[in-house]
């Protein structure tokens, strides 16, 4: 073993071994990046990266969606919108056997497309939804387990923060990669409805019967959303916007609804800068260290011994790729949805690239990987998220759950690997 291959796998052993001890993950990278740079290159080129990458990075134009969307998400939910589209799909939906549950994961969806993150619409979701399904008798595995699983639409359904932060990383349109998702986020939904009722559907409780008036009138109250929707993604997909062009849109827009409706005034609006600020912030850290990283392992060459190594164990391009899915879906035991993208994506890529994989359709996959680490154990950042909120419910109560949910993960996966095309119709049509 090279000199380098040993500061290559002491870096890494540092940066497990800081995350160990709680040293924020963006933190933890650029240390490692910065250390092992220093080492390989020189100390002086070392500091030099330290000095301009974190002022490249945060003035990077085709970043500046991130804080748009994330200020959309804060403003949609402090002007009721999410609770309008709960009250909608209640109302067209929630007249079935179960259908409380489909019409939660109906208002996951809905959110999740001016959200754009998981761990929002989880914790939304919650504070509405969970009480509802409480009073009409669900069980608490049952009602937890189903918004623990429809939060994870956050991260696929755009406009979604992961797949920005994966295009940024990759190199790939931002706005592609959100069209991308559009398909299976809907299978996603579909799946989720059909799971509600047809493994707890015998046992879940039937709601109010069906009114033509009470769903027309909920509908009307979801007009906003429909608004943002186009706004942001329809731009995008016949090209009269960018995705950083339709975000800023997006952000502006709901403010201006909030006011007119006046449901936001001066102090909630200054409230919501604060909030999107301090997100941004994180996610900002955790994009510059992964970039600082990314140099260390540039000059450590670990993306090329890796690729040459996973090609020469010979399982194939999918027996490979399964084998990064796998990988993926252990460190989402330990690692939250953004970390895991941005430490493990630069250095699995160009194993993608060279076994042929369109980089677009692994995007949606790798994203859609990281749910289930969202909802499994022992982590599951979703399920932490709702036992802080519905704190009369365990743990293991809300893991069990959301098990037969992991499942349809996996079964989606499974059609989506054999159907690529059902990721890739809408990009090509563009």
């Amino acid at each position: 073993m090279s000199e380098r291959d040993l500061i290559a796998a002491g870096g890494f052993v540092v940066l497990f071994l800081l995350m160990l001890i709680r040293v924020p993950i963006g933190i933890a990278m650029g240390i490692v990046g910065v250390g092992g740079f220093g080492m390989v290159v020189g100390w002086t080129p070392a500091l030099n990266l330290l000095a301009t990458s974190p002022i490249r990075t945060v003035t990077d134009f085709n970043l500046t969606l991130i804080p748009f969307f994330i200020l959309m998400g804060v403003l949609a939910t402090r002007s009721g919108m999410s609770r309008e589209l709960f009250r909608a799909a209640d109302a067209t939906l929630g007249s079935f056997r179960g259908g409380l549950g489909i019409a939660t994961v109906g208002a996951c969806a809905g959110f999740s497309a001016i959200c754009g993150s998981s761990v929002a619409t989880a914790a939304t979701m919650t504070d509405i939804a969970y009480p509802e399904m409480k009073r009409a008798g669900y069980r608490d595995e049952v009602a937890t387990g189903v918004i623990a699983a429809g939060g994870t639409l956050g991260i696929l359904i755009p406009p979604s923060v992961v797949l920005a932060v994966y295009g940024y990383i990759t190199e790939q349109d931002i706005g592609t990669l959100f069209i991308a998702g559009i398909v299976p986020g809907i299978l996603a939904v579909l799946m989720y409805m059909a799971t509600v009722r047809l493994w707890f559907g015998s046992k879940l409780p039937a709601g109010a019967p069906f009114s033509l008036r009470e769903a027309f009138s909920a509908l009307r109250g979801v007009w906003a959303v429909a608004l943002l929707f186009v706004a942001v993604i329809v731009t995008i997909y016949f090209g009269i916007a960018t995705a950083t062009e339709a975000a800023a849109v997006g952000a502006v827009l709901t403010a201006l609804i909030g006011l007119a409706r006046r449901r936001l005034g001066l102090v909630s609006l200054l409230d919501s800068l604060v909030e999107a600020l301090r997100t941004s912030v994180a996610i900002y850290t955790i994009l510059i260290g992964a970039i600082l990283f990314g140099y260390f392992l540039a000059v450590t060459q670990v993306p090329q011994n890796l690729t040459k190594f996973l090609i020469d164990l010979g399982f194939g391009s999918y027996g490979t790729l399964f084998l990064i899915m796998g990988l993926f879906i252990v460190m989402g035991c330990f690692l939250d949805a953004m970390a895991m993208i941005i430490l493990m994506v630069p250095i699995v890529f160009p194993v993608i690239l060279e076994l042929g994989f369109d980089p677009i359709w692994f995007g949606v996959i790798i994203v859609m990987t990281v749910e289930l680490g969202l909802i499994t154990p022992p982590i599951g950042m979703n399920v932490f998220v709702i036992n802080t909120i519905a704190r009369d419910v365990s743990l293991g109560s809300i893991f069990r759950g959301v098990l037969p949910f992991v499942v349809t993960d996996l079964l989606r996966l499974a059609i989506l690997i054999l159907l690529p095309g059902l990721v890739l119709f809408l990009p090509n049509s563009m």
